[in-house]
């Protein structure tokens, strides 16, 4: 069997592999990756921790979210790593 695009004949198995081909290299160039220069995350725990924004809504409230962090850390058994 064959359907009539754009006035040729196209038999069944082009149209097959035709819409194949847009599947599965749309599929493809989506899931490739991001961008190359992407910035390096942390490798150590402090690097990771300044790299962090603490964004308060006032001063007060970014010193009770420093000394929560400071008190869990404490409290924390795995902080002798």
């Amino acid at each position: 069997m064959s359907y009539v695009v754009f006035g040729r004949k196209v038999a069944n198995e082009y149209l097959a592999l035709g819409t194949f081909a847009t599947v599965f290299g749309g599929a493809f160039l989506a899931t490739r990756g991001g961008k190359k220069d992407a910035p390096a995350k942390p490798t150590t725990v402090q690097q990771a921790k300044e790299s962090v924004p603490i964004n308060g809504t006032s001063d007060e409230e970014e010193k009770f979210i420093l000394q929560f962090i400071k008190e869990a850390e404490a409290s924390s058994p795995s902080s002798s790593h």
